[in-house]
């Protein structure tokens, strides 16, 4: 039987997703868990890895088991087993065309930035900060001529290893509430660092130390060295996955926390 799962996890203990030696993943906790409540091991898919102190709201995750659990044995008794920073948000049972990654048609993260003049203490470790005041409107523009489909050189780390770098983002929209500036972003999939490259770039753009057409003429140069820097890994959160209607997967407050749908 194969079945779909929504995880929820804080990065900031892990060394990413991806099982390693020698380091801790999420994949190791989470695989060590389910494996515990299916009594036989237990390997897992998921719909995008994530790096180093990255943190997810809704991962989606497939695995096979010979053995039926209820729900519950899923959900409530792999929890128990997991530290707290891990948790299975839902389980569903999907057919097995179903695959957490090749099945995925886009993914979506956003990145969260504390703006004021102190640093915060509550989720310090699971924000962005920049003191220097943030223009959210010149960011949002700036970022529009992301979307659609471009070659993203400029925006992925030197050691993406990618085939392409040609993605295409479905939106890149930017916005505040309160203290606190939103980069929501949408594609059919992303390279290493990706994101934080692009973030790192805009907040130059809200900084005022960039013009808004900068973000053109840094998308065009296809150069990693003409973008701005790697935002930290803490504002980052894989938020959500589309599937195809077939799947029919619990839907969840993407998050993190306050941000709207």
């Amino acid at each position: 039987m194969r079945y779909a799962i929504g995880v929820e996890y804080n990065g900031e203990n892990y060394f990413g997703w991806q099982r390693q030696r020698d380091v801790v993943s999420v994949q190791q906790r989470l695989e060590e868990a389910l494996s515990h409540i299916a009594n036989e091991p237990i390997e897992v898919v998921c719909a995008g890895r994530t790096d180093t102190g990255v943190n997810a709201t809704n991962q989606i995750v497939h695995f096979d088991c010979n053995k039926p659990r209820k729900h519950v044995a899923w959900t409530q008794g792999t929890n128990s087993k997991l530290p707290k920073d891990i948790a299975v948000k839902w389980v569903t049972e999907v057919d097995e065309s179903f695959h957490a990654r090749f099945s995925a048609t886009a993914r979506r993260y956003r990145y969260i930035i504390y703006n004021g003049p102190l640093r915060p203490a509550i989720m310090a470790n699971g924000l962005s900060f920049c003191h220097y005041p943030l223009d959210e409107t010149l960011m949002h523009q700036a970022a529009q001529v992301l979307v659609g489909e471009n070659n993203f050189d400029s925006f992925r780390t030197v050691h993406c290893q990618a085939n392409s770098p040609i993605r295409t983002v479905k939106h890149c929209n930017v916005s505040r509430q309160g203290d606190f500036v939103i980069i929501d972003i949408k594609a059919n999939a992303f390279l290493h660092h990706m994101v934080r490259n692009i973030a790192g770039s805009l907040m130059k753009v809200g900084k005022k130390e960039r013009p808004i057409e900068w973000i053109a003429q840094v998308l065009a140069a296809q150069d990693r060295t003409v973008a701005g820097m790697t935002a930290p890994s803490g504002g980052l959160y894989f938020v959500d996955v589309d599937y195809p209607e077939q799947y029919a997967l619990p839907t969840y407050s993407l998050g993190p926390l306050f941000i709207p749908e």
